[in-house]
């Protein structure tokens, strides 16, 4: 087999792939809208099973689920009928997957789900079987060609497919944002992509705090100490009045004046930017790169004239978030 053969191969196994999705998003119904309200809504679990490869989907998108909000776990059918049952409570929706719909391991399982009145849904290609008379919810899958007419390929993709819709419909419907899944996700890249400013942020005594009329020789003092670059101004009531940057002193030391005594509100930037604790980092240091700044003042929203923190672009580039 050369290898311009493999590549015809992959190409023939993918538009396989493609016609099956095709096919399915064609065949999204009511039926479908049902299942994304019971998942939303459900009270307890959402339990996926399927057997062989179904299996493994099944363990999958039960692991999508619960990234986004839905409590969820998949069970092995051939160790349902041999206490795995027993993780099955009444108040949860079972998912069992199959393209046939007549797997033997599977009988048990939804004869349990009957007598239980447990919500079954069925995720099934084939029509006339014991899945799809039994489910309360039927979500057919359009028949499909597999890979050289026996690997399961097409029939497992929609299965897939169908099952992360389910899972992002859900998500939706719940409302569950950015934040949440940050919650659930507080490691690796993931978690470092959705970490927030108020996440990173420098607080207390770390911030260079200054009063308005404070003189510049004693201002400078606390510039050095700090080490941020720059010195975050406040009134006599401590809300936010401007900033001054090594920058600015550079340019006044170009020009050869003498500020030392000078105030500190003689030479500050007025209305200094600012950002909400609630922000991602990454924006962050999108405003900071368009900017041509190192730096942002954290505030609450609801209080905008008071700073709970700054942001310092050398902290956001630690966190690893690009």
């Amino acid at each position: 087999m050369s290898k311009k053969k493999f590549i015809s191969t992959a190409k023939d196994v993918i538009n396989l792939e493609i016609k099956a999705l095709q096919n399915l998003k064609k065949n999204i119904n009511k039926s479908f809208a049902d299942a994304v309200f019971q998942i939303a809504n459900c009270q307890s679990k959402v339990i996926l099973c399927g057997v062989g490869k179904s299996g493994l989907i099944a363990s999958k998108i039960a692991a999508t689920l619960a990234s986004v909000g839905t409590p969820s776990f998949s069970i092995l059918a051939s160790e349902a009928s041999h206490g795995d049952l027993g993780m099955i409570s009444k108040k949860d929706i079972l998912i069992l997957i199959s393209n046939s719909g007549e797997t033997n391991e599977l009988k048990n399982i939804i004869k349990y789900a009957k007598r239980n009145k447990i919500l079954l849904i069925g995720i099934v290609a084939k029509k006339d079987s014991i899945l799809h008379r039994s489910a309360d919810i039927k979500l057919l899958i359009p028949k499909v060609n597999e890979a050289e007419g026996i690997v399961p390929t097409a029939s497992t993709t929609s299965q897939l497919a169908l099952g992360d819709s389910l899972a992002i419909a859900s998500m939706k419907y719940k409302k569950f944002g950015k934040m949440d899944f940050k919650k659930l996700h507080p490691a690796g890249s993931l978690g470092a992509q959705l970490k927030t400013v108020e996440d990173i942020m420098i607080t207390g005594k770390k911030i260079p705090y200054v009063n308005e009329n404070l003189k510049m020789n004693k201002a400078l003092k606390i510039l050095s100490e700090k080490k941020l670059g720059f010195l975050l101004v406040l009134n006599n009531k401590k809300k936010i009045n401007g900033i001054v940057t090594d920058g600015q002193i550079r340019r006044y030391n170009e020009k050869q004046i003498k500020f030392d005594l000078l105030l500190v509100k003689n030479i500050m930037t007025k209305k200094p930017i600012l950002i909400d604790k609630n922000e991602l980092a990454a924006r962050a240091l999108e405003i900071m790169n368009s900017k041509k700044i190192t730096s942002l003042i954290v505030v609450n929203k609801k209080f905008p004239k008071k700073a709970i923190g700054v942001i310092h672009i050398h902290t956001i580039l630690q966190t690893n978030i690009l």
